[in-house]
């Protein structure tokens, strides 16, 4: 129970990583927000936790609106009176040339995948102070920092998550909210489904992974708990990739 007492909301957490971590977060004992834009998918995974004696409730965001961002936050605070971690999980895959890459995309990767995290974040950080603290786990990508052909714009974006990381350390970690990102390699989940279907591209990523196989949505949530624990207190600032060696 690592995570006794804690509330956190998990964004995207109706499929995929997000949806281990929420069940993960549940299993350790903190009440969980599950926060995603498809109600039936989110509503099962509340189904779940509450199954299992679990504490979850259900919140629409659409994660690159700010209005949306600022009223999770507040319905969070609403519902359990404090907010101690927030997974900035939510976002897209939009693969392809760089040349074929138009506005309309580049536009809501964008959004999605650094805008949201920012303004959740932004309505998230003043109630963490308030009450003396709390954790942000961002979610990234290996890719932030290893190249991969066709996945310029997604790289992009998960680069800016691991500067913003850095960024509200060296903002808020005096003042008690710790801020860690999470960067998965290629996990199996529908986001990655495309590409490790693709025969030769499968070839390719598993060619690129010591581990021999592909990451499995707990190998992340499992990391994910760990690093919202007291069992990390001394962890800030800083990335944390499993990936299964895929970066090496």
């Amino acid at each position: 129970m690592r995570l006794a007492g804690k509330v956190a909301i998990v964004t995207g957490a109706s499929s995929g990583i997000g949806r281990a971590i929420a069940l993960a977060y549940a299993r350790e004992g903190a009440a969980v927000v599950v926060a995603a834009r498809d109600a039936a998918r989110a509503g099962e995974v509340v189904d779940a936790i509450q199954a299992a004696s679990g504490t979850a409730h259900f919140v629409e965001a659409h994660v690159e609106d700010v209005a949306s961002c600022r009223a999770l936050v507040a319905r969070t605070v609403e519902l359990h009176g404090r907010l101690d971690v927030l997974v900035n999980n939510a976002g897209i895959l939009d693969a392809g040339p760089t040349e074929d890459v138009d506005e309309a995309a580049f536009d809501r990767s964008v959004a999605i995948n650094v805008k949201g995290p920012f303004f959740i974040g932004q309505a998230a950080i003043p109630h963490m102070l308030e009450q003396g603290g709390g954790v942000i786990v961002n979610l990234s990508s290996q890719l932030a920092t290893n190249g991969f052909p066709n996945l310029a714009l997604y790289s992009l974006t998960k680069g800016a998550i691991h500067t913003l990381t850095r960024a509200w350390c060296a903002e808020y970690g005096r003042r008690g909210v710790r801020v860690v990102t999470l960067a998965p390699g290629t996990t199996e989940t529908p986001m990655t489904e495309a590409r490790r279907s693709d025969p030769d591209a499968r070839a390719i990523m598993l060619g690129r992974i010591p581990a021999s196989r592909f990451g499995r949505p707990d190998d992340l949530a499992a990391a994910a708990v760990v690093l919202a624990s007291d069992e990390a207190a001394w962890v800030h600032g800083t990335s944390l990739l499993v990936d299964g060696g895929q970066s090496v």
